[in-house]
């Protein structure tokens, strides 16, 4: 599997322990910056992420910043991208099943690392339940031509 990740100066430091772990797991990683701490503009990151996945260069998506909201609002910019912010692994398995999430979001100054990989290793493992969930996965695409 194919993981792209993304991160803002607030979400690097994450961003760099998560890579370390997906590669040690066996995944493939493409990192789409940022390479330091130094400020920069979460919008740029959480956009080239969504943009591998619709360019077929990634399968799932990883977007980090300071909170996990504003580089997951926009990572769902990009047309069909379904950014999770979790802070749980309950959230992060939920989000892949229920809403086929193809994008995860973490905040790195809400969770510590250790929950971060237990969040990330939970949502790469998980899959969509299709089911009564595809007709409302479905809906959250429609509403993209509007």
């Amino acid at each position: 599997m194919k993981i792209a990740l993304g991160a803002d100066h607030g979400g690097y430091l994450l961003k760099e322990e998560i890579k370390e772990y997906l590669r040690e797991s066996g995944y493939e990683v493409s990192d789409y910056g940022t390479d330091s701490c130094e400020s920069v503009d979460y919008p740029s990151f959480g956009a080239a992420v969504g943009q591998a996945l619709m360019e077929k260069k990634a399968d799932l998506g990883i977007v980090i910043c300071g909170t996990g909201i504003g580089i997951s609002l926009a990572a769902n910019k990009v047309k069909g991208i379904r950014a999770a912010l979790c802070v749980n692994s309950y959230m992060a398995r939920m989000a892949r099943e229920h809403n086929n999430a193809n994008v995860l979001a973490l905040g790195a100054r809400v969770i510590g690392a250790g929950l971060a990989l237990d969040i990330v290793d939970t949502f790469v493992k998980a899959s969509f339940a299709g089911g009564r969930h595809a007709k409302r996965v479905e809906m959250l695409s429609a509403l993209e031509n509007i």
